[in-house]
C-alpha cells in the first residue's frame, strides 16, 4: 500500500481535494463554527487568525465575522496589520504549495491533455507574463478570497520574500478598507 502512494502521480491534487472536502463538512459543524465565532474575543491573535482564514474561499465568511466581531474592540488600522500579517502566512502556505510541492508539474499533466500548448505559448509571451502578477496583486488586495491570485503569482517566477512583503501590503489595505466600510455601514 505504501509502495503505491509512493508511485501515485496525484498526492498534491488529491491532498487538496481531501482538505477542500473537510474544510466544508468541518465548517459546517455546528461546535467547530462556534469555536470559530470564539477568536472575534481573543484580540489580536483573533485578528492574525481571522487574517489567515480570510484568504481562503473555505473560510473568508467565518475571518470576515471574526474581524468584524473584533472592530467593536479594535481600530480597523490594528485590524489590517494584525489580520495582514495573519494572511500573509496563508498566502505564503498557497504559494509554497503551488511552487514547492508540486502541484503544478500535476496540473501541467491535465493541462497538456486538455491541448495547453497554446495556452502555455500565451502565458510565456512578452505582454502577458508580467500581467500574471498584476492580475494576482489586484485579486489579492480585492475582498475575493486570494487562492486565484497566489496561484497566478506562484506561476511566474517571482521570489517568495517579494511575495510575501506585496501579500502584506495588499492583504493589510484591503482588510482595512473591508473592516472601515463595515464599521461605517454597521446598522
Amino acid at each position: 500500500m505504501l509502495g503505491s502512494w509512493h508511485r501515485y502521480r496525484y498526492k498534491n491534487i488529491t491532498f487538496l481535494l481531501t482538505s477542500i472536502v473537510l474544510a466544508f463538512f468541518f465548517l459546517r459543524w455546528e461546535p467547530f463554527r462556534n469555536l470559530f465565532l470564539l477568536l472575534g474575543n481573543w484580540g489580536y491573535i483573533g485578528a492574525f487568525i481571522g487574517g489567515i482564514l480570510f484568504v481562503s474561499t473555505f473560510t473568508v465568511a467565518t475571518g470576515m465575522v471574526i474581524l468584524s466581531l473584533l472592530a467593536e474592540s479594535l481600530s480597523p488600522i490594528e485590524i489590517g496589520i494584525t489580520a495582514g500579517l495573519g494572511a500573509v502566512v496563508g498566502d505564503l502556505s498557497i504559494f509554497r504549495f503551488i511552487r514547492n510541492k508540486g502541484l503544478i508539474s500535476e496540473i501541467s499533466h491535465f493541462r497538456k491533455y486538455f491541448g495547453g500548448d497554446k495556452v502555455s505559448h500565451l502565458l510565456h509571451t512578452k505582454y502577458f507574463s508580467w500581467t500574471l502578477p498584476v492580475i494576482g496583486a489586484l485579486i489579492i488586495a480585492s475582498p475575493l478570497p486570494d487562492e486565484l491570485g497566489v496561484s497566478l503569482m506562484g506561476i511566474s517566477k517571482m521570489k517568495t520574500i517579494n511575495f510575501a512583503i506585496i501579500s502584506f501590503i495588499l492583504n493589510s489595505l484591503g482588510i482595512f478598507f473591508v473592516i472601515t466600510a463595515a464599521v461605517a455601514f454597521k446598522p
